[in-house]
């Protein structure tokens, strides 16, 4: 079924809509890691003085973007989701050129902040955006398919990075993000229709905005699931953030580090294939709560490993990969779950749970960067408490009962015969 615009002269399609949604979602993740080739010479050209401090360039950016989609959730539930998400492109792409002109460290982790702070809507919109139109695990399942497509992105960036690297300087890898905002905002532009029904339109009062957050946070069918998804999405965090340093130079994989990584990111978007074929077979709780059982199993593994003294890369990967993995069918499920009770307020609740995971998760990410000791022991740790604090915030929304089916409203109930 196309989405039609309320002037009826723009058509698009549900694949064109998913596609797009997630090559949305993926300029984020884009401007995280095609610089991950690049952050030592990046620290050495600006004048880093510590080794961590490169990882700032990917954590000030994700804790400014969790900040920033506390507002573009509210703003598109008033005024529409293409106005607000154009602007957000406009600041990706302007800041994007900045970046590539500062000339001191301190200066581009400020215009890496505010590139953050103006593009928060690329984090939030799209699901606001999938929510207008689906719910329940049909949600679940768009979801996956567009984590799947996101999730490409990882595996590309670091090697389109590397070959930015091979003929021109980093400052070039951000005139490429700004290249393609430019593109993203066209086809925005011109195929995109507005998906928010005049009907839900929301106020621009605090008190109703304040309300409609308060709820999105407090739900407790809801908030449960947001910060257990924020948890597990911190750890991975980590693993970015120190992935240079541990798998390239801890563990030597070197020239092999773009390879490695995009390949766990390939690993990732075909989990979250499977899930979109089976989510709304088997049920969105079902397939995520066996997740977080099973990534608390891989990661207790992880951590056993980490202790031993020789720990090699041959035995690090295959259990990260793993744990990606079932974070694949971990984190579309559970962002989805808790967005089924807001249909009317999806973009303020989904501002409110963006915030949420990308405060936390970020906050997470920089400490289990920062923390590491030329070893993986920092973030197998991280792993394994994510993976069970998790589980504990599941129980509490789900009110103890796992692997239980919840029906959406007007689907056929299964017949009980009385005897």
């Amino acid at each position: 079924m196309p989405v039609l615009d309320s002037c009826k002269s723009r058509t698009i399609g549900e694949r064109e809509t998913i596609a797009m949604m997630a090559l949305l979602m993926a300029l984020q993740a884009l401007a995280v890691d095609a610089m991950l080739p690049a952050l030592g010479r990046i620290a050495a050209d600006l004048g880093a003085a510590d080794p961590n401090d490169r990882q700032l360039v990917v954590g000030v950016f994700l804790l400014a973007s969790g900040f920033a989609s506390l507002f573009p959730g509210a703003l598109a539930d008033r005024y529409g989701r293409r106005p607000v998400l154009l602007s957000c492109i406009a600041i990706y792409v302007a800041c994007s050129l900045g970046c590539a002109l500062v000339s001191s460290f301190e200066a581009l982790l400020v215009m890496r902040m505010l590139k953050a702070l103006g593009c928060g809507g690329l984090a939030v919109l799209p699901a606001a955006i999938i929510r207008d139109r689906f719910s329940g695990d049909q949600m679940a399942r768009q979801m996956s398919v567009i984590s799947m497509v996101f999730l490409v992105v990882p595996m590309l960036a670091p090697s389109i990075g590397q070959l930015v690297l091979l003929f021109a300087g980093w400052r070039w890898i951000f005139v490429f993000l700004a290249a393609m905002g430019v593109a993203m905002a066209l086809w925005v532009g011109l195929r995109l229709p507005e998906t928010l029904r005049a009907e839900y339109r929301q106020p621009i009062r605090p008190g109703v905005i304040g309300i409609n957050m308060l709820e999105a946070a407090t739900n407790r069918a809801s908030i449960g699931y947001v910060l257990g998804g924020s948890l597990t999405f911190g750890a991975m965090i980590g693993y970015v953030n120190s992935s240079q340093q541990l798998v390239a130079e801890h563990f030597g994989a070197g020239a092999l580090f773009p390879l490695l990584f995009g390949g766990s990111a390939l690993m990732m978007a075909a989990a979250n294939f499977s899930n979109s074929r089976i989510v709304e077979r088997f049920g969105a709780r079902r397939v995520s709560h066996t997740a977080v059982l099973l990534f608390i199993m891989v990661s207790a593994l992880q951590l056993w490993f980490a202790t031993r003294p020789d720990e090699t890369l041959l035995q690090f990967m295959p259990l990260m990969v793993t744990n990606m993995i079932l974070i694949g069918f971990i984190g579309a499920n559970f962002g989805s779950i808790a967005l089924q009770p807001f249909a009317r307020t999806a973009g303020t609740a989904n501002s409110m749970h963006a915030f949420l995971r990308m405060v936390i998760g970020s906050s997470i990410g920089i400490f289990v960067g920062q923390a590491y000791d030329g070893s993986a022991r920092p973030l197998a740790t991280a792993l394994l408490c994510a993976g069970m604090l998790s589980l504990l915030l599941v129980l509490f929304s789900e009110r103890g009962r796992l692997f239980r089916r919840v029906l959406p409203p007007g689907a056929p109930r299964p017949i009980v015969l009385e005897h």
